[in-house]
């Protein structure tokens, strides 16, 4: 990959007023990312591209998109990947098929790429922290749940500051279209 690169991932984020909540259980967490990393949903985990290829990234992301009907969220309750990662997430009870779905519109063309884990929808809310803040953590958001429509996803860029930032949102394709 020649010239400039940048660090590159899509997401769902978590709407107001739950992902300043799970932002905030994050903090508290002691999580090291809680201040760089805005709640969401992965769609394309963190990923290198040539800044040259960003129009083309652009065009597909707006045609996966245009291509996806908004879809309904419920995130209820915690979950863990230990004892394979070190991770206590928010679960997607519903919404999960219509994760799966974007995220393989998005993960093809200029962004196909293979993945560490098999894709599994979540919002992390700690990682990398002593086991006994995990168990915290998962007892803490036993009892969370949010519901919302997906109704857009962004473009974000690893901003020189280690912060992830917005670059573009993709609105979903609306009932009304």
């Amino acid at each position: 990959m020649g010239g400039s690169t940048q660090l590159i991932g899509v997401a769902l984020a978590i709407p107001h007023p739950w992902g300043p909540e799970i932002e905030g259980w994050r903090e508290s967490f002691g999580d090291p990312q809680a201040t760089s990393i805005p709640a969401h949903i992965t769609l394309l985990p963190p990923t290198r591209v040539s800044e040259s290829d960003l129009p083309r990234i652009r065009a597909h992301l707006a045609q996966a998109a245009a291509d996806t009907d908004v879809f309904d969220v419920h995130l209820r309750g915690a979950g863990t990947f230990r004892p394979v990662s070190p991770v206590v997430f928010v679960s997607v009870s519903q919404g999960i098929s219509g994760c799966e779905k974007l995220e393989s519109r998005i993960r093809r063309g200029v962004l196909e790429r293979e993945l560490d884990y098999p894709y599994h929808p979540h919002v992390t809310v700690a990682h990398d922290v002593p086991e006994e803040v995990l168990d915290r953590a998962f007892e803490s958001l036993s009892g969370f749940n949010a519901r919302f429509a997906a109704s857009e996803f962004a473009l974000y860029v690893h901003g020189d500051d280690g912060v992830w930032q917005v670059f573009e949102r993709f609105p979903l394709r609306s009932a009304d279209n």
